[in-house]
């Protein structure tokens, strides 16, 4: 899976001012006047979208860049970061989809090639694409969660939840947390997309 770090839009003053009206020194001063941090995310993020009716990805982007000027940290003194989620409803079985995970043979036909690591709890992994980390969960049928190591360094993890949609078909939901910057975020959406896409096409031709 190929991630490209590149941003949707860029993230300047001009860019947000054409898209939203405003600069995103301006919508700092904004959110300050709204209640600034002691708000929190969801209600700054509720207040951008659902009251001032500012596009979803410059409410994410806006939020996150708030976050770094004013120097907010979670425990682990990382970011708080981007969160991402990637669906799709493939018309086969659960366990043929699941199954599509769960050997390096069945990943290198969807995912990435030269895949490498057993799909249990503890295993690290990686891949011709530079992905690589380490599986944290893996139930079978139900869910599968790692932690993904950027590029960069940087942590964040993955969750797959594998649901049974009837008639033969299934849902797959890919939620990417914490990740640290605006560039992966868009990148891991773009690429997780494309992945998604191959392992339809791949489970349906089965």
């Amino acid at each position: 899976m190929k991630v490209i770090y590149e941003t949707d839009f860029p993230i300047t003053d001009e860019a947000c001012a054409a898209a939203t009206g405003k600069s995103i020194q301006e919508w700092f001063a904004v959110l300050d006047a709204f209640g600034g941090p002691s708000k929190g995310r969801r209600a700054l993020g509720n207040h951008l979208y659902a009251d001032l009716k500012v596009d979803i990805w410059w409410v994410q982007t806006l939020n996150g860049q708030y976050e770094i000027h004013h120097g907010i940290r979670e425990k682990d003194g990382r970011l708080k970061g981007y969160c991402i989620c990637s669906t799709k409803t493939i018309a086969a079985p659960l366990d043929l989809v699941y199954a599509a995970w769960t050997t390096t043979e069945r990943l290198d036909s969807w995912f990435s090639e030269g895949s490498t690591g057993a799909v249990e709890e503890g295993s690290e992994f990686s891949n011709a694409d530079g992905n690589r980390g380490v599986y944290k969960r893996v139930r079978e049928n139900k869910d599968i969660r790692f932690e993904w190591r950027a590029e960069t360094g940087d942590l964040s993890i993955v969750d797959v939840a594998f649901s049974d949609k009837g008639k033969g078909k299934t849902g797959v939901l890919v939620t990417h947390d914490r990740i640290q910057s605006r560039e992966e975020a868009d990148g891991v959406r773009r690429a997780w997309a494309e992945a998604l896409t191959r392992l339809k096409a791949l489970a349906e031709a089965a």
